[in-house]
């Protein structure tokens, strides 16, 4: 399995390019930052009973469409195949999938059950070896879940031929855009993270900005402005029940987000003129104050092991990024070049911050190391903001706005080398992203 194995270190911060050579493992060059994506198969899933029938090309098309998404892999059409899978315990023809260059092969069978279950399985196969990567598995689930099957078993491929854990099998909630840009109706909505199967979860009586998924994806923080003041409240996703958070008479409240263990929410609050940050209990209402400078401070954010913040503040004169103690304390700023930082975000891996940027006119979503070092520009627009992590570090998902007066948000997704810049293809506009975790 050493072929596909030695793709673990392409993931990378920085780019790579995959060469092979028939016979020999592959191997790494840095280059220009273009990689040639891993050629794969995934024939249709084999029916083993006629009610699996409509599931066979549905899922295997999911799962190609996840792993080419990525620009990592690079999938054989069907009509190269010399072989056709008929069984899913048949032998593998490695010899007709090498003559087509396929160096990775899935294949699958769905069924579904006396119970009316779906039961799906899927092999990998790393071509070049000749031999299966990784243990077969199986998932079984409902028959409208069949695509949350298909992502997980697209996130067992990409985790088996990477190294890394995949992303696939997660869901983002964001602010649902309708309407002329003067008059433009907003609702929060939830969807797949491919912005397949959209639901929503409020309506648009009022703007709602900034919603957060929980650590557990099952809530979700976010603004309202129906009291006419912005106000934190947290929804429950199953029922979509929510309440509002308590708040002190005469402030306003936004920016929030959860702890890493779910029981805490870091926010702003505005009083007297002044906006500082805030911790807050979330079972008691307890709330701490952080901050105490004459100045801005906002979007926080914290360090995965829920010890330090990442904030943004105007204390220097401009928006600047900063970290501090989860608890408070003297910040440090880490943002050290030219232009005007803002909503930095850290990754799940712990090891880098997201963050937009105003620079010369134009605005770009980039990350830099936690002391501010190897900042890197991914983006540049008109108005690129509010970037969110895919669960696995390895995907930035942003907000990006067209001019005019007919100017429209979408959400557009780039990999942190910079590689696969890509729009999300939704019915509406879109804003204010929030990747969850992967789901259970």
């Amino acid at each position: 399995m050493k072929h596909i194995l030695t793709l673990v270190t392409m993931l990378m911060m920085w780019p790579v390019s995959l060469l092979a050579q028939d016979g020999e493992p592959l191997r790494l060059e840095l280059t220009e930052g273009v990689i040639e994506p891993l050629p794969y198969a995934v024939p249709d899933f084999i029916s083993d009973n006629a009610e699996g029938a409509e599931f066979g090309r549905n899922m295997a098309r999911v799962i190609a469409n996840d792993l080419s998404g990525t620009g990592l892999f690079r999938e054989i059409p069907d009509k190269a195949f010399i072989s056709r899978i008929t069984s899913f315990t048949s032998p593998v023809q490695y010899a007709d999938w090498k003559a087509i260059n396929a160096q990775a092969l899935v294949t699958g069978s769905v069924s579904v059950d006396d119970t009316g279950k779906l039961v799906a399985r899927f092999r990998l196969y790393d071509v070049f070896s000749g031999g299966e990567l990784g243990s077969g598995l199986q998932f079984v689930g409902t028959q409208a879940g069949w695509r949350r099957i298909a992502h997980k078993i697209a996130d067992q491929v990409y985790s088996r031929i990477t190294g890394e854990s995949g992303y696939f099998d997660s869901r983002v909630v964001f602010v649902s855009e309708t309407g002329p840009k003067d008059q433009r109706a907003k609702r929060l909505a939830i969807m797949d993270y491919d912005g397949a199967d959209v639901k929503y979860l409020t309506d648009n009586s009022s703007i709602v900005l900034a919603p957060r998924f929980s650590p557990t994806g099952d809530r979700i923080l976010y603004t309202s402005y129906e009291s006419g003041f912005p106000r934190i409240y947290v929804l429950d996703v199953a029922s979509v029940g929510r309440r509002e958070l308590e708040s002190q008479r005469g402030t306003m409240s936004f920016a929030p987000r959860f702890s890493p263990d779910g029981q805490t929410v870091i926010y702003s609050l505005t009083r007297g003129g002044n906006t500082d940050l805030f911790s807050m209990d979330i079972r008691t209402g307890n709330s701490r104050q952080l901050t105490s400078a004459p100045s801005i401070e906002t979007a926080p954010s914290f360090s995965p092991d829920g010890r330090q913040i990442v904030f943004e503040s105007d204390r220097s004169g401009s928006p600047q990024i900063y970290i501090m103690s989860a608890s408070g304390g003297e910040p440090r700023r880490i943002s050290q070049g030219k232009g005007r930082y803002g909503t930095p975000v850290w990754s799940p891996r712990g090891d880098l911050v997201a963050f937009t940027k105003q620079a010369k006119g134009r605005f770009h979503i980039g990350v830099m190391r936690l002391d501010g070092s190897e900042e890197r520009l991914l983006t540049a627009s008109y108005l690129d903001e509010g970037p969110t992590w895919s669960p696995n570090g390895r995907v930035i998902m942003f907000t990006r706005e067209t001019p005019g007066a007919n100017g429209q948000a979408a959400l557009w997704s780039v990999d942190i080398s910079g590689r696969n810049l890509k729009q999300l293809q939704i019915a509406s506009g879109g804003s204010d992203p929030a990747w969850s975790p992967l789901q259970n």
